[in-house]
């Protein structure tokens, strides 16, 4: 089974439901699986073939659903980008992806523009919103196709995804995902469409994120209308779920804490939503235990994954989120809740390891590692990066260090490479350490990352300014603009040395420690 057949299925079942409801716009599975076959045929027609990278540059909407499908029937690889990066992380990604066709929203023509000279392999730029002059308009080239069903010999194994994600080198990283890393996942956690129950779910996290693609094809084979935004907005996502009547959502914290936190909480009725899932980042507990008490309806997930795993290996279920019973059961499920990414799935294998790939006992830190169908392969062009995280037997390390308690629980114990976490996106401290050190007065730079109660972490630069010279934290931060917004630094201290190991190596547990608090 292949990712396709998710939509295959549900338009046979219910193809007069509603499967996308965006800005005011109502599609059918039925008409939505025509509008797909067009777009097949229109990017068949403009020589794409099965393999070829189709790179997608846009917010949420309907077209960046119909592009997925669009492109999987014809075995070609799916490349949705970050809409936040900047030129050179973009260029960089559809090089090293050697996109064929980038379907883009029009606010992008400039920038595409400015970068083509330097992407050979890019043929075709089509555009969404709006007709550029000598660009290919999407809705014209559904018209001019023919809605006829596309046939591809497509194996299960085949890649269908080629996500990139922050990685330590500060360079994204290709992650090739298979049709089978998503039919396992999805075959074992989700019912099928039924012509009866009808469930609407509400997308906010953003399609160039493994989350978001694990939710909307959770969605389509679910036979639910997904509810999309283009972007998350707090005041429209109370409106939208109040008038949509929405059931499902998924959130990363500090979406959560907005919700929560909103003046006029009260006053919408949410009383619709019935399962609520959240993940991406840290969890601060004062947010999950007010969203507890106020969305009485709604069971809470907590889900756990990368994108080198096709999204969640573990999950902290419903029942972990009901604090009661006796004092130490009370106890015992307060600190699950607050630190816990809960249980593997059931097709994911998971142990913890020491530094020497040990493993060790019950409550004992060390790396995580995970196995299963849905691991990657390797990373896409990258042997040297994939040998540091796959090991012989195909495990993945994770980077993340935990322990498990008595009852198989996983409990996160801090990041082995450093990543910051700010409201879902991944930040590699390497990337602004290196415009850090460009500084012409910083002689040294060390990044870490800060709890915040909004975003979950936030980055901090630990600056040595270079002897006889004096700046303010206001011109190190300015001196990071080059720098997407939620990569820059938020605050800045200056010391007059970074604690060093033995062979140079600056130790981050030190800073942490010392300058980690918020």
């Amino acid at each position: 089974m292949n990712t396709t057949d998710f939509l295959m299925i549900s338009n046979a079942i219910c193809p007069d439901r509603e499967i996308m409801v965006y800005e005011g716009k109502r599609f059918t599975f039925s008409h939505s699986s025509e509008r797909i076959n067009r777009l097949a045929n229109a990017l068949s027609g403009l020589g794409v073939v099965k393999g070829d990278r189709i790179g997608m540059l846009q917010v949420n909407c309907n077209q960046y659903v119909e592009t997925y499908f669009a492109a999987a029937k014809l075995g070609a690889i799916f490349v949705p980008m970050n809409f936040r990066a900047k030129t050179e992380e973009l260029s960089y990604m559809l090089s090293n992806a050697e996109a064929k066709i980038l379907i883009m929203g029009s606010r992008y023509a400039e920038m595409v523009d400015n970068m083509l000279p330097d992407l050979p392999s890019v043929k075709e730029c089509i555009t969404i919103e709006k007709k550029i002059d000598g660009k290919p308009y999407f809705e014209d080239l559904l018209d001019s196709s023919s809605p006829d069903e596309v046939f591809t010999e497509i194996d299960d194994e085949d890649v269908t995804i080629l996500m990139y994600t922050a990685g330590t080198t500060g360079r994204p990283k290709g992650v090739p995902l298979k049709h089978s890393g998503f039919t396992s996942y999805i075959m074992g956690n989700v019912d099928p469409a039924d012509p009866v129950t009808e469930e609407r779910n509400i997308l906010t996290v953003p399609l160039y994120h493994v989350a978001g693609i694990q939710a909307m094809m959770a969605a389509v084979y679910g036979g639910r209308t997904l509810v999309m935004m283009s972007q998350f907005n707090v005041d429209e996502w109370l409106k939208t779920v109040e008038k949509e009547k929405v059931n499902r959502a998924m959130l990363v914290p500090t979406m959560l804490k907005w919700v929560v936190d909103h003046p006029d909480f009260s006053k919408f009725d949410l009383s619709s939503l019935k399962v609520i899932t959240y993940g991406a980042a840290p969890m601060p507990y004062e947010v999950i235990k007010k969203a507890i008490e106020l969305l009485p309806n709604a069971r809470f997930i907590n889900a756990f994954g990368q994108t080198e795993t096709a999204s969640t290996i573990t999950f902290l279920g419903p029942d972990d989120h009901i604090i009661e019973g006796t004092e130490e059961e009370k106890e015992k499920k307060l600190k699950r809740l607050t630190s816990s990414i809960g249980k593997p799935l059931p097709d994911v294998e998971i142990k913890i390891v020491d530094e020497e790939g040990n493993e060790v006992g019950e409550m004992e830190v060390g790396e995580i590692l995970a196995r299963g169908p849905r691991i990657m392969s390797g990373y896409w062009k990258d042997d040297d990066k994939t040998a540091q995280v796959l090991t012989s037997d195909g495990w993945l390390r994770t980077s993340d260090k935990g322990y498990k308690d008595d009852e198989g629980y996983i409990y996160l114990a801090g990041r082995a490479d450093d990543i910051i976490i700010r409201g879902g996106e991944n930040i590699s401290p390497k990337e602004v350490e290196d415009v850090l050190y460009s500084h012409p007065k910083v002689d040294e730079a060390a990044v870490i990352a800060v709890s915040d109660p909004e975003w979950g972490q936030e980055p901090r630069a630990i600056v040595v300014l270079k002897e006889g010279e004096t700046a303010s934290e206001d011109e190190i931060m300015e001196h990071c603009a080059s720098l997407s917004g939620f990569k820059r630094p938020k605050s800045v201290v200056f010391v007059d040395s970074l604690p060093r190991n033995q062979v140079g190596k600056v130790l981050k547990v030190k800073l942490r420690d010392e300058f980690g608090q918020s």
